[in-house]
């Protein structure tokens, strides 16, 4: 049976909403669902009913379920543990609306002080209270609920977890609802089926949430790689990218990767670029600190340079603007062997993925390989067809043979480590411009430096930057340059947080011609 954490699961919902599911959809398949296992257990007209509700999603829940019983011709009463002021979920909120003109067919009270809990009767109870985002011990008047349930006859039926259980430990969190019967939503919760004592049996539930809601990239994969800052953080805690990359030709690249990362939200970056280079890197913009190396391009001499900042960093950002000079093909080759002793979470890219076709190798350490279809090309000496269907297999392969993460940069990204596999479908036809994947490999490795996974460092990234172009496009067309992406990261990143899918859907869904390649 697949698990899914709590973060994991408000990620899979986001991403449905993301979709076009509504948050209200899903709460009216939950809420039937539990009233179909409860129906399928007990007489209508005989047997009483009983649903606790909390004020958030899964009280949402529990209304749903009140109105389906009711309507099978269940006596029902609700117990909200609260007011209906105090709703917190604008769905649950309309669902409380819908049973408070139910005045025939359920029975609603309120319960805003622990003092006030009455006791409970009823032949079943529908526990409600709480969803999976609980964390900690219970408090007055939920605590009161749960101790009037555990001690009330009756059969008892938990949605989605009994309130009190931790969905990531399956710990009871101080006192905990013991219940018959748990009805899953969507997936088990983590170690939620070893927790049998508190769920009782154990039913998974669909409610409506597609499958592409796990397939595709969306808002929720952002929310699971972002990292949380809390106040009283310090500087490094959000990462030291190193990135070598730069030459006596390019110096754009590297600044778009620094200044990527810093936009993504990483502490500091380093960028390390021969003499000259470094110099013009420094005059883009004071947030840049530069590393000058020996040479006017990549030397095998420069890693003496570079092997004690690799000490201080937390990932490593390398390859655009590099050159293609022997030497240089070299020195990526020693840089890789250093960071695989290391084990130093990296992202390559452009002329790196070049040098890195020559000795390519699986690896045991977080790797990010970004190629576009032509440096696929040269990676792995084939060809890849046009459709994303046809495309996604082979890349997978080559993902599992070299134990790394592969983004394939396209009008439908394909990120994979041979196991699992995403496609992003954020991005448009404006960001053929040059830059725009340098900008991807900055927010990548800002990823990466945080401590995200690869995997899912690689599908956040790719969400990001498309959406990020999309920003610019909505504001001024396919006309852009790879600095407009920039300051529209933050922008992204943050609509994203704020679970606002059907916002993030409105910015990146316009231009999509493309979805027909899959």
């Amino acid at each position: 049976m697949r698990t899914v954490t709590s973060i994991e699961m408000t990620a899979e919902e986001l991403n449905a909403r993301y979709l076009g599911v509504t948050e209200l959809q899903l709460m009216e398949n939950a809420g039937a669902e539990v009233a179909r296992e409860v129906a399928s257990r007990f007489t209508p007209g005989h047997d009483t009913i009983m649903v606790l509700s909390g004020t958030g999603g899964n009280g949402g829940d529990g209304f749903v379920a009140a109105r389906h019983l009711a309507g099978l011709g269940f006596k029902v009463t609700v117990l909200l543990v609260g007011t209906s002021q105090t709703i917190s979920n604008e769905s649950a909120r309309a669902n409380w609306e819908a049973l408070a003109q139910m005045r025939e067919s359920v029975r609603l009270f309120t319960v805003p002080d622990s003092e006030l809990m009455p006791e409970l009767k009823a032949d079943v109870f529908v526990d409600a209270l709480l969803g999976t985002g609980v964390k900690g011990s219970l408090r007055p008047p939920l605590l009161q609920a749960v101790r009037r349930l555990n001690q009330a006859e009756g059969f008892k039926v938990a949605v989605d977890i009994p309130s009190g259980i931790d969905a990531d430990t399956g710990e009871a969190l101080g006192e905990a609802v013991k219940a018959d019967v748990t009805v899953a939503l969507h997936r088990s919760k983590t170690d939620l089926e070893k927790t049998g004592s508190y769920v009782g049996k154990l039913k998974v539930a669909n409610i409506g949430i597609p499958p592409e809601a796990e397939r595709f990239a969306g808002p929720g994969d952002v929310l699971l790689a972002v990292k949380p800052r809390p106040p009283h953080s310090h500087k490094g805690d959000f990462g030291r990218l190193l990135i070598v990359a730069g030459s006596e030709t390019y110096t754009g690249a590297p600044a778009l990767v620094a200044l990527a990362a810093l936009r993504t939200g990483v502490d500091l970056a380093y960028v390390a670029a021969p003499e000259r280079t470094a110099y013009v890197i420094s005059s883009f913009s004071p947030d840049l600190i530069t590393v000058k190396l020996p040479g006017e391009h990549l030397m095998p001499d420069a890693l003496a340079v570079i092997e004690p900042l690799m000490e201080k960093a937390t990932a490593l950002a390398v390859g655009p603007g590099l050159g293609l000079h022997p030497e240089t093909q070299e020195a990526v080759e020693k840089l890789f062997e250093l960071t695989a002793k290391r084990r130093l979470p990296t992202v390559m890219d452009a002329d790196a993925l070049k040098a890195y076709g020559r000795f390519k190798r699986a690896v045991d350490f977080p790797l990010v390989l970004t190629p576009h279809v032509g440096e696929y090309r040269t990676l792995t000496g084939e060809a890849l067809p046009e459709r994303v269907s046809e495309r996604a297999p082979l890349v997978e392969a080559t993902a599992g043979a070299l134990k790394s993460v592969l983004l394939l940069k396209g009008p439908v990204d394909i990120i994979t480590d041979g196991e699992r596999t995403k496609l992003n479908f954020t991005g448009n036809q404006g960001m053929t411009v040059g830059g725009t994947g340098d900008v991807l490999t900055g927010i990548t490795g800002a990823m990466l430096s945080q401590g995200v996974p690869a995997f899912p460092a690689g599908v956040a990234a790719a969400f990001i930057n498309g959406g990020a172009g999309d920003i610019v496009a909505q504001e001024k067309g396919f006309h852009m340059v790879a600095t407009d992406l920039l300051d529209k990261l933050p922008r992204f990143i943050e609509l994203c947080l704020s679970r606002r899918a059907e916002d993030v859907r409105e910015i990146t869904l316009r231009h999509k011609a493309h979805l027909s390649l899959v």
